[in-house]
């Protein structure tokens, strides 16, 4: 797992395995948002597996795809409810790390 942080309420990283939540909280983070679609990829992980063990062991956690259509108004709305609403630090996480860093960036004239 490669968790690189944005700011002091905001990391990201690629796909998270099921294994790795425990680490996530052990690390200090207190919520999640999934910003990768389900079945993008064969071997990934489908969001409700995720989100049941996230919930299991107190993360708050949202799933805000970004998909082919890349960053949309919706997903943006999405991801600021999500900012206002979740305790942080939040994980961001998609398959690579990259939308998860461009939807919290579209964000900052929203929030600021």
């Amino acid at each position: 797992m490669d968790i690189r942080q944005i700011d002091d309420e905001y990391s990201v990283s690629g796909q998270i395995t099921l294994e790795e939540l425990d680490e996530i909280k052990a690390l200090g983070f207190k919520s999640i948002v999934c910003h990768r679609p389900d079945h993008e990829s064969p071997d990934q992980t489908s969001f409700s597996v995720i989100e049941a063990r996230a919930k299991e062991i107190g993360l708050e956690i949202a799933h805000v795809p970004v998909g082919p259509m890349g960053v949309t108004e919706e997903a943006v709305q999405g991801m600021v409810d999500a900012l206002d609403e979740f305790p942080r630090p939040m994980l961001g996480y998609c398959r690579s790390g990259a939308r998860s860093t461009a939807i919290y960036q579209k964000t900052h004239h929203i929030r600021n």
